[in-house]
């Protein structure tokens, strides 16, 4: 069984910054991408950013140049340091591990950006 829990949201104003955790545990050798989803009210969930085990990285447009994805593989974590953040980044973020063909999520974390 596999478990993935996030943390670090919270409040911050426009122009600020957070740093998301996402640490997965449980019964898995190897782990092909982990990532972040998001989404907000009345929206659907977007793809925000994903790191492969090799460490290719990808990102939504809208996050490009202000958000970083990275891992540490011997702690089976991976962050989302989000900088500049705007009202429009307000959102539940979701973790998620994918081993092989099964994906597990997050129970989520809210980031609220404030005006």
């Amino acid at each position: 069984q596999v478990q993935v829990v996030e943390s670090g949201g919270g409040l911050v104003q426009a122009g600020g910054s957070l740093r998301l955790t996402c640490t997965a545990s449980g019964r898995f050798d190897s782990i092909n991408v982990m990532g972040w989803h998001r989404q907000a009210p009345g929206n659907e969930r977007e793809q925000v950013a994903t790191i492969t085990n090799g460490g290719t990285t990808n990102y939504a447009d809208s996050v490009q140049g202000r958000f970083t994805i990275s891992r540490d593989d011997a702690k089976n974590t991976v962050y989302l340091q989000m900088n500049t953040l705007k009202p429009g980044d307000t959102a539940v973020y979701y973790c998620f591990l994918q081993h092989f063909a099964s994906v597990y999520w997050g129970q989520g974390t809210q980031v609220t950006v404030s005006p």
